[in-house]
């Protein structure tokens, strides 16, 4: 029987330990032969010594984890504590720096996932609740690789289901038309590029608005192309974008399956279309949870009360 105290320096043992306990109580339940007494930044752990080095390997990653990321999740002790390598050095999970040396980053072990995922795949579908950063993530990628001239350009799409993607009875010419249902899109874009240069690569076609509706026909070729609230597409039109993939283009859709503003729920396509597509080499699926909701810390209670009441 050997003996290890690991002492916890620099953070609060409350942030990895998680409140009553939570995430410590889910680590010690991965090494049942492992006795784990935690005595504030102390853990005094006996058992065997390979157990004892393997915890000591993992817990020493969640700290790399929580001082890089800032938080620790569900989902980022279940990859540290699993065989997928995840990275998670300081300088690997920045994506690019935006206007003012703005720093944008993967902020949770899923929107990591999406950058690392990314390198390897064509087409991503990055799914999960309002606020997990799905969309923002992979608008930072797209302007990544625009600037790094891995693509010519940037095609951000949304069905607009409030107008019934009947468009014409809107004032204003397309852009006017779509910006309600695309703000934030717009919102992402203007952390990342300079207001003066945005409007010349949107006046230049470099950055292009386009309603889901009027893809039909194209082919997408030397692009990023995101299709954002596909939850709100049939099977049909996400067949149709899904097909506009040209050379040299990557796709990433994205999409919240509990928010669906189509009349009939069952009419969405997005969940159909993971489900038959993600055993498809160069095809990835990401799935967000409420882990990674970054905005306002009330916003993951409310989803999860959302998500309690649909229950009951």
């Amino acid at each position: 029987m050997a003996e290890k105290i690991i002492e916890i320096k620099g953070i609060e043992p409350v942030d990895i330990y998680g409140a009553n306990n939570v995430f410590f109580n889910l680590i010690a339940a991965k090494y049942p032969e492992l006795k784990i007494v935690a005595r504030g930044n102390m853990l005094k752990l006996s058992g065997v010594e390979k157990d004892i080095g393997d915890f000591e390997d993992k817990f020493a990653a969640l700290v790399e984890y929580l001082e890089s990321f800032g938080t620790v999740n569900h989902s980022a002790i279940d990859h540290i504590y699993s065989d997928e390598k995840l990275k998670i050095s300081k300088e690997e999970h920045i994506i690019l720096y935006g206007n003012n040396g703005r720093i944008i980053k993967a902020r949770t072990c899923n929107q990591q996932r999406l950058v690392e995922l990314y390198a390897n795949n064509d087409l991503l579908f990055a799914v999960g609740p309002a606020g997990s950063g799905k969309t923002y993530t992979a608008i930072a990628l797209a302007v990544r690789a625009l600037k790094n001239r891995e693509v010519k350009r940037i095609i951000l799409t949304r069905p607009a289901v409030e107008a019934g993607e009947r468009l014409g009875f809107l004032p204003g010419d397309m852009k006017e038309k779509l910006d309600p249902y695309l703000q934030p899109l717009y919102d992402a874009l203007n952390d990342m590029i300079p207001v003066k240069k945005l409007q010349a690569y949107m006046e230049d076609g470099t950055v292009q608005i386009a309603p889901l509706a009027y893809m039909r026909g194209r082919t997408l070729d030397n692009a990023f192309v995101i299709l954002d609230e596909a939850q709100n597409t049939t099977l049909n039109q996400i067949k149709m974008f899904l097909t506009r993939m040209g050379s040299n283009a990557k796709f990433i859709v994205t999409g919240d399956i509990t928010q669906i503003d189509l009349p009939r729920k069952s009419d969405s396509g997005l969940a159909k279309t993971m489900s038959f597509l993600k055993n498809i080499d160069n095809i990835a699926v990401i799935e967000f949870d409420v882990a990674d909701i970054v905005r306002h810390r009330l916003v993951k209670q409310i989803v999860d009360a959302f998500d309690k009441n649909e229950r009951d």
